[in-house]
Order: structure tokens, then sequence, then C-alpha cells
């Protein structure tokens, strides 16, 4: 398993592979990251050398709403018949470190620590007993919410559809399976959420083959399958970090938004 970074050195944006603890630069063996890469120069410094970005800036963001049975019981809902979807527009997209802002007068905005998949290679209609086939890794997503506004519309897309509501990151851990991960959120040093993707209704298997029945998935595209219980409020002045087993931990700063 590698793990893949996109990060900056200096005026150079480049993508970085990690493995046994040292970072090397990828080299491309075909268009882009998805068509293939081997092992370049070490990297002086490792992480500490460079700029960790956003790993991939999605075309579409893919979100499963109530994917969680422990989650479900803990909004006391049912557990839906079907997954339930939803798109966030690519200028969700927050990259490691960056400020997740909170807009003037929207009310409580919640994080949600969710384990999320990229797609390696165009996907339409994939039978489940495929799917991984289609999928480049695995990493982390907080599915920011202004939770005030979710419980009086229908629709998902204003609630979850704010900039900086899609932190990503750091990095995708190819050669990923469908074993079971933990997931945990951690606000100011505290575990907020601590669950694993066994806990998920419907499975990532599942969720490939649903939706790319619908649309077609193109390689950077991300599902992110569902956030686990303990989903609470950020403050300006929090620290919120997305744990997924295997990747990482994804940070970032809460802060006001500036009026204009």
């Amino acid at each position: 398993m590698d793990r893949i970074y996109r990060v900056a050195d200096g005026a150079t944006t480049s993508y970085a592979i990690e493995r046994q603890r040292t970072l090397f630069r990828a080299a491309l063996t075909g268009a882009t990251i998805f068509d293939g890469y081997a092992a370049g120069p070490a990297i002086p410094g490792g992480l500490a050398g460079v700029r960790v970005l956003a790993p991939v800036v999605p075309p579409k963001m893919v979100c499963v709403g109530l994917n969680y049975r422990d989650h479900a019981a803990e909004m006391k809902k049912p557990l839906p018949p079907e997954p339930m979807i939803f798109l966030k527009p690519s200028t969700t997209n927050l990259a490691p470190g960056a400020a997740v802002l909170l807009p003037p007068g929207v009310g409580r905005v919640d994080y949600e620590a969710e384990l999320a998949i990229v797609i390696g290679k165009r996907a339409h209609r994939v039978p489940r007993a495929n799917a991984w086939d289609y999928i480049f890794g695995v990493t982390c997503v907080n599915d920011v919410t202004a939770r005030d506004i979710q419980n009086k519309e229908i629709q998902y897309t204003r609630a979850k559809g704010f900039d900086t509501f899609a932190p990503i990151g750091p990095c995708i851990l190819t050669g990923a399976g469908p074993e079971a991960r933990t997931v945990e959120c951690v606000v100011n040093g505290q575990v907020r959420q601590s669950s694993s993707t066994a806990q998920l209704i419907f499975p990532i298997d599942f969720l490939v083959e649903y939706i790319t029945f619908v649309m077609t998935l193109e390689p950077g595209d991300v599902i992110s399958t569902g956030t686990p219980s303990g989903v609470g409020p950020l403050h300006a002045g929090d620290v919120v970090t997305v744990k997924v087993e295997g990747v990482g931990e994804l940070t970032n700063d809460v802060r006001a938004e500036a009026q204009e």
C-alpha cells in the first residue's frame, strides 16, 4: 500500500509517494496519477519539507447521508431502504491545515468524520462484484454541515455546500480493500466520534454499484460514505481532526468568516 500526497514545493505542485516512512517524488507513467506512477527521488525533509495540499480536487463529490447504524440510532431515524445521496460542489474542497470558515448567520455548524473513496478509472454501471477494481484508494473527509439549515430544508445542497465545507486528505491510501476501518473525529483533543466502517448500512461496493447506475464517475471523483454517531457543533477557534485507519489525520482550524 502507498500513501499518495499532492504537495507544493515552492511554486511547484506535484504528487509524492510515502513508502516505509520515506517520501518520494511521484514519476507519472501516464497522463495523470490515476494512469500509473513510480517512485522517483526521495524528497529531502519528507512531509516537513513540503506543503500538503488536498490530495485530489474532485470534479464530483458524491456523499451518502445516514449510512451508519449507530448514527441512525443517534438521530432516532429508521434505517433508509436505499442510499440517500447528494453532491457537494468543488468549491467546498479544503486542504489539510486550511481553515473551515463558519458563515455568518447560519446557526449551528457540525463536523462529520467520514471515510471517502477516490475513483481511479471511468465507472459506469459497475457491478458490485467489480467495484474495488475502480477504486484508486481511500481518504478522509470532513462533511461539514450547517445543521440548522439542514433541519429545515428537504434538500441538503445549501446546508452542505458552503465554501470550505469539505476538508479532504491528507493523502490517498492505495491498495485498500473492503476490510473494516476505524473512523474518528477529535475536536480540541477530545474524541467526539469513534466507530468503524463495519457499521455501514450500505457497504462501499454497494455504493459504487448504486451511484454509477445513476451517474458516470470519472477518475478523481469522490464518494464520501457517511458519518458515524457523535456529530456535534464546531466553534471559531476549534481544531478538528478526522482520522481514518491507515490513511492518517486530516486536521483543520475553524474560523468565523469575515463579513464583507
